[in-house]
C-alpha cells in the first residue's frame, strides 16, 4: 500500500509534510519524486496496448477472449505476452466469463446430478 497519498493529503489539509514522512517512515526526497514524476515506460506501454486491446476487442463485438487478442495483436505486429494482455483486460473490464450464445444464466438453486452425496 502506498503511503504517498495520505501524505498528499496531509499537505493539502496544511500540515507538515516532513512530520508526516518521519511518522509513516518516507523519505521527503522521494515523496516529492513520486509526486512530480511522469509514467514509466510500462505503464506507458500498457495504456498504448490498452487501446488496441480495446480495440480488437470491440471488433469482435465483444466476443474475443485474451488468448484471441493476443493471437490478433501479434498479427498486427505488435509484440506482448499473452498474460500480459489477460491483465490489461481484466483491468479494462474486458475479461469475463464465457457463456455459449442462447444458454441463460444457472439458476442459483442449481446443483448438478454428480455434485450430490
Amino acid at each position: 500500500m502506498s503511503v504517498h497519498p495520505f501524505i498528499e493529503a496531509e499537505k493539502q489539509g496544511g500540515h507538515s509534510v516532513k512530520r508526516a514522512c518521519e511518522l509513516l517512515g518516507v523519505s521527503r526526497a522521494a515523496f516529492y519524486a513520486r509526486r512530480n514524476a511522469t509514467p514509466g515506460p510500462r505503464a506507458t506501454r500498457d495504456a498504448e496496448l490498452g487501446e488496441q486491446i480495446a480495440r480488437v476487442h470491440a471488433r469482435s463485438r465483444g466476443s474475443y477472449g485474451a488468448p484471441r487478442v493476443h493471437a490478433q495483436l501479434r498479427q498486427d505486429g505488435q509484440r506482448c505476452g499473452r498474460r500480459r494482455v489477460a491483465r490489461l483486460m481484466r483491468a479494462l473490464g474486458l475479461a469475463g466469463r464465457y457463456r455459449p450464445a442462447g444458454r441463460p444464466p444457472p439458476s442459483p438453486t442449481y446443483t448438478p446430478a454428480y455434485g450430490r452425496i
